[in-house]
């Protein structure tokens, strides 16, 4: 919460306070994988032991699932630990993985590597290509199933403290208040949820995370967590084409040599595709945009083949947690944990979180469900990143600790590096490599580059933002504040336009921001807010940190369907 949006707030509370407060065990900030898997964790623990454990999920989405984007090729391996009898009951874990490649692509060439040659972080046997949006829906039916209490379309907009500065729980956002920020006709004040630990599971660059993590200084002594944008689309092919689990990554064109970044194309049931592509947003060139290199990417002779005659049904993009184990910030504070991607539990190599995201929300259920029966509350969860520490997740992201550091020194060192990594010293290599530089201060000036013209889209293989924003059902109230907030006005002409050439019009992937004359040919920033698609990646990469993503009011934002 911005120092503005804290005054007006409090002013607001001061006229129609105070809120009504609900008191739970544990509240859970975020119905992802992690959120969704902590709380139905506590409450198979409360029923093994024949206690009662009262637990609340809050999702900004309007629908679980709503705001989940992910590839996305799961290992079962925390599905297993978590529902040993998944098959029988029913998961959406329907398409094995049968076959891995992995191509280098030049402009017109894709060189295929050998499956021998294969790093292990790409071979996929057992894994299963899944819709995540759907495997979040079914989750959430089994934690509505055990007693679990989850409010969609409710995000959680201001952390609670106690007068000892541990956290005492959330707030909602208030409904109703206006462009000009003031309560309109169908005003409603948030509402407070009191917990004894409160989990926060928001996903990468997570809102509330982010302040948790600068007030307890979680993350002193750690690298800079760096950041992708992962690009997606949805696609119908043609069935004569469709090879159900055909699982395709590739590295190279059309990104230069020196900016780390690849794609995905997964084959689903029903004759679906997801294809997408990931880009670090640690590169240096204002005038690259990772949409626009996506559309690019299709055109490849190698994978264009796949889409003649399909027709594309959804499109989203997300931002994902990339610097590993050296980035992960301190884990625990007074009164609750951060768990899944808004700590940074995501394996780069893999292109994997969700089994990383559920078996952290179990550990950290665990942790909380000892205190409670221990009758504590708003202490520090040691226990959690102690077992983390003893786990398989912890073994596994030490292994593939230092793939994302040398891919970041470009395609050819790095495709070398990770093979010496990953192949000769299979992950236990006696060496570690840092991150020095967040993502946001690697962009250099527009001077030294040379703008990129990239091809106009077709309508058929390639589309412009609007179009692609419009199937990703995004919608918010459009008299509502924006909640794409400004520290500084003045910023994006007199620095982000006059040194960077406005990179927001090009990284942001929903067509958001956008430069306009204003009637006395003054040039100024328009926001579109209400195209975002709450990928965060203005919040990351904006190179004066001066772009404060915020909650919108509940439920705004994609609804995606089968992502």
């Amino acid at each position: 919460m911005t120092p503005m949006t804290h005054s007006l707030n409090q002013s607001i509370l001061d006229q129609y306070g105070p809120r009504e407060a609900m008191e739970y065990d544990v509240v859970i900030v975020g119905g992802g994988p992690a959120g969704l898997s902590a709380a139905i964790r506590l409450k198979q623990l409360a029923a093994e032991k024949g206690t009662e454990v009262t637990v609340c999920v809050l999702e900004k989405g309007g629908e679980l699932g709503a705001h989940i984007l992910s590839g996305a090729v799961m290992d079962p391996i925390a599905m297993n630990e978590l529902f040993p009898n998944w098959k029988e009951l029913g998961a959406p874990l329907h398409t094995e993985v049968s076959e891995d490649r992995f191509l280098f692509l030049t402009e017109t060439k894709a060189h295929k590597t050998p499956n021998w040659m294969l790093p292990g972080c790409f071979q996929n046997h057992g894994n299963y290509v899944i819709s995540l949006a759907n495997v979040v829906r079914w989750l959430g039916q089994q934690a509505e199933a055990l007693g679990v209490e989850i409010f969609p379309g409710f995000p959680a907009a201001e952390i609670l403290y106690n007068d000892d500065g541990s956290v005492k729980g959330v707030a909602t956002g208030n409904m109703g208040i206006d462009r000009h920020n003031k309560p309109s006709a169908a005003f409603q004040l948030g509402m407070e949820l009191h917990a004894k630990y409160t989990f926060f599971a928001e996903g990468a660059r997570g809102h509330l995370g982010k302040q948790l993590m600068e007030k307890y200084m979680l993350n002193k002594g750690k690298d800079p967590q760096t950041y992708g944008i992962g690009i997606k689309e949805l696609w119908e092919i043609d069935p004569a084409l469709h090879k159900p689990g055909l699982v395709v990554h590739t590295a190279g064109w059309p990104l230069q040599n020196d900016t780390y970044g690849g794609s995905f194309l997964y084959h689903l049931e029903n004759n679906q595709v997801a294809v997408g592509y990931v880009v670090g947003l640690g590169y240096d060139n204002p005038y690259l945009s990772p949409y626009e290199e996506f559309q690019r990417y299709k055109t490849h002779p190698e994978i264009r083949k796949f889409f003649e005659g399909g027709k594309r049904i959804s499109y989203g993009a997300r931002a994902i947690t990339a610097g590993g184990l050296q980035s992960l910030p301190k884990l625990t504070f007074p009164g609750g944990v951060l768990i899944g991607c808004d700590a940074g539990f995501l394996n780069t190599s893999r292109i994997k979180g969700s089994h990383a995201a559920m078996k952290t929300g179990m550990l950290a259920a665990d942790a909380a469900f000892a205190a409670l029966a221990e009758a504590r509350q708003f202490d520090e969860l040691t226990s959690y990143p102690e077992a983390f520490e003893q786990s398989w997740l912890h073994e596994e992201l030490h292994v593939a600790r230092n793939f994302k550091p040398w891919m970041s020194k470009g395609l050819l060192t790095g495709a070398l590096m990770v093979g010496i990594d990953q192949i000769v010293f299979r992950g236990k290599a006696p060496w570690t490599l840092h991150h020095t530089h967040a993502d946001h201060e690697c962009m250099k000036p527009a001077s030294q580059f040379t703008p990129i013209v990239y091809p106009k889209p077709d309508g058929k293989l390639t589309f412009d933002r609007l179009s692609s924003v419009f199937i990703s059902n995004t919608n918010h109230a459009e008299d509502q504040p924006i909640h794409l907030t400004l520290k500084d006005p003045s910023v994006p002409v007199h620095v982000n336009l006059a040194r960077y050439a406005g990179p927001e019009a090009r990284y942001c992937p929903a067509g958001v921001y956008e430069y306009v004359k204003a009637d006395d040919g003054a040039d100024r920033l328009q926001i579109n807010a209400q195209n975002c698609v709450h990928c965060k990646t203005c919040d990351i990469k904006d190179p004066t940190q001066n772009i404060v993503w915020v909650t919108p009011e509940g439920g705004g934002g994609p609804n995606y369907g089968g992502m």
